[in-house]
């Protein structure tokens, strides 16, 4: 059914006569009279009766023209929504890898703040799958890096915008290391040492191997483990090393964490999301919020684009 001509039979049922309703919307009466005709032909009911002179609402017009209040208040809502003119509301389906925790959390919480409307559904995913469900439509918005050493090619249907860098520490027992930045040497220190790395993120076994192949040796990757507090165990107990991200690394005892610098390069964080997807208010207002977010936690962060 087209909106003009629910609107001609909402003022109809509000003004009670086709002249009144010619008055108001500029229309002829004539034209108010045919597009009423073809709303009748289109729903297949009597909507209106002759009266006199004039004509009045049949019980199924009046029905309809209730219905047509509420659909016409919500396509407005929608188009001051698109517009930029009403609160921006909507489900955003965001993933994220598990570490850009201090990113999202602040940002969430100030969504839920200042946009009830925005309904954020969260879902944890290292990014090759994140990236793989954003081109499969599956997700709107995505936290996802890569390594400056290891760059990674981005499906040409996403729009990829850089929100910043975090350093990467290699991951030793205090008792054998300190907290100055890394070097060649120091790093062949550990050529017999086990080290761990992520059973899930092939990019991260392959910095290892590139890093400590600069170095000269060739790593001996012994445990495979995804949870960052077991990694810091394996560490505090002397039992193994390797490379974390500085937003996941703690404060425990018996861990010292030494800066990468040029061996290992940074992580880039960026926000990724399908071309056509930037254009939705609610996916623009929660990119921004992250991109704001990641200035408190994060390095070399650009400026904030508008949403």
């Amino acid at each position: 059914m087209d909106f003009t001509r629910l609107r001609l039979l909402v003022e109809l049922e509000r003004l009670g006569t086709m002249a009144a309703v010619s008055e108001v919307t500029g229309m002829s009466t004539s034209a108010v009279s045919k597009h009423l005709a073809v709303l009748e032909r289109e729903t297949r009911v009597a909507l209106l009766v002759p009266d006199g002179r004039r004509v009045r609402l049949t019980p199924a017009g009046r029905r309809l023209a209730e219905h047509a209040v509420g659909i016409l208040a919500r396509v407005e809502t929608a188009q001051a929504e698109f517009e930029g003119e009403g609160a921006p509301a909507g489900r955003v389906h965001l993933v994220m890898y598990t570490s850009a925790a201090p990113v999202v959390l602040p940002a969430l919480r100030r969504l839920r703040d200042e946009h009830p409307g925005i309904e954020v559904r969260l879902t944890e995913y290292e990014s090759e799958q994140a990236l793989a469900l954003l081109q499969d439509g599956l997700a709107d918005l995505g936290v996802v890096y890569q390594y400056s050493l290891l760059p990674r090619e981005f499906p040409g249907t996403l729009a990829v915008r850089p929100i910043g860098t975090e350093g990467l520490l290699l991951s030793q027992p205090s008792a054998r290391g300190d907290s100055r930045a890394l070097t060649r040497r120091r790093l062949r220190e550990f050529a017999g040492a086990s080290w761990f790395a992520s059973p899930y993120r092939g990019d991260e076994e392959a910095l290892v191997q590139r890093m400590c192949a600069d170095a000269g040796f060739t790593p001996r990757i012994t445990h495979r483990i995804e949870n960052l507090e077991l990694c810091e165990e394996l560490v505090a107990s002397g039992v193994a090393v390797g490379v974390m991200s500085r937003l996941s690394v703690s404060t425990r005892r018996g861990v010292t964490h030494a800066p990468l610098g040029e061996l290992g390069g940074v992580r880039r964080i960026f926000l990724a999301g399908r071309t056509g997807g930037w254009a939705w208010r609610p996916i623009r207002v929660v990119a921004r919020y992250l991109h704001e977010a990641a200035q408190d936690v994060l390095d070399e962060v650009p400026p904030t684009p508008h949403a």
